[in-house]
């Protein structure tokens, strides 16, 4: 008699075995847009190594006694501004594409959504996989252009939680797609599709990605070639008379310097020399948050207008935009394969 066709004991526990699971990871949205909440998650954004590359002995002090102490109210503030009824945008969205990918990919895989920093968390979902029956599980974070700072640490949380497993899922991770034909064939088609529905015809287009300090690059963190290559690719697809482009990157923090042109002074900068129109779009975010919403659309607008501007578009990620969903589930299907249906 094989173990196979063994009588298990009447006591034995029911176990679910045999699927594939897919967790979609974002990077992460404070649970509310109130101090409270927005500290808690900047404390555990702020403390990762990944993120603040300054050893912690010199950096906690700062962090806890200094930034804790002043930010929150400021970011609650911002968050406040682009809240919607159903939550974070940031959640709502990758909550919506996880949904959409569990239709679009159907019975054969259980797909969940989890947030880098802050509810639902890595830990938590993969675990949840795991229960449902998961032995499989592909790691599916949304970000174009791969950094440390970003897919690495979705790496990082996944295994922290393997480590206290003892029976672990089979894990994949789906690379970064910067210069993938169906990303930039998908950010192409949205972009004019929205460019197209403007009522004015921009002079430039800013493509605006997060900024990262220069340390990193060297380092030897590939995120600003693989952002360069992004937007010289996109620029390729989106070439239309009379529209220059510029490459840019927002989001600054501290005192060290940082990949640049920075996108606001970028901004001024257009606007002081006889720019009257312009769009900005964020190639790097998978799904519009705080970064977008707030510090382009709205710090950004103010920020060209008051330097003289007149026209200003901030344009939308791909979200869950038909172009972007299917884009997403030709990345995930690749990555699945072998281990469901094509």
């Amino acid at each position: 008699m094989t173990w196979q066709n063994q009588q298990l004991p009447a006591d034995h526990p029911a176990v679910k075995s045999g699927g594939v699971g897919v967790l979609i990871v974002n990077l992460g949205t404070p649970d509310a847009p109130e101090k409270g909440p927005v500290k808690r998650y900047l404390a555990e954004f702020l403390s990762d190594r990944r993120v603040v590359e300054i050893p912690a002995i010199a950096w906690q002090p700062i962090l806890r006694g200094i930034i804790l102490n002043t930010r929150p109210k400021k970011s609650a503030h911002a968050y406040s501004q682009v809240w919607s009824e159903e939550g974070s945008p940031l959640a709502v969205i990758t909550r919506k594409q996880a949904e959409a990918m569990q239709t679009r990919l159907g019975d054969d895989v259980t797909v969940d959504w989890a947030m880098r920093y802050g509810t639902p968390s890595i830990p938590e979902r993969i675990q949840a996989l795991m229960d449902a029956g998961c032995e499989r599980i592909l790691l599916a974070p949304l970000y174009p252009q791969y950094s440390a700072a970003t897919t690495a640490t979705v790496v990082d949380k996944a295994a922290d939680k393997l480590r206290t497993m003892r029976w672990q899922p089979s894990l994949r991770t789906l690379p970064p797609y910067h210069d993938d034909p169906a990303y930039i064939d998908a950010l192409a088609d949205d972009l004019s599709r929205q460019l197209d529905a403007l009522a004015f015809a921009p002079e430039v287009l800013l493509l605006s990605f997060h900024g990262m300090p220069q340390r990193t690059l060297e380092l030897g963190d590939p995120y600003h070639c693989h952002c360069q290559k992004t937007s010289r690719l996109l620029q390729e697809r989106l070439a239309r008379p009379g529209l220059r482009f510029r490459t840019t990157f927002q989001s600054r923090f501290g005192p060290a310097k940082w990949l640049g042109p920075a996108t606001d002074d970028t901004l001024e900068e257009e606007a002081q020399a006889g720019t009257k129109r312009l769009a900005i779009a964020a190639p790097g975010f998978s799904a519009d948050c705080l970064e977008t919403l707030e510090e382009l659309a709205i710090q950004g607008r103010e920020q060209f207008t008051e330097a003289g501007g007149e026209q200003f578009a901030a344009l939308s990620c791909l979200n869950t935009s038909p172009a972007g969903l299917t884009m997403l589930e030709q990345l995930l299907r690749r990555e699945l394969s072998g281990w469901i249906r094509s």
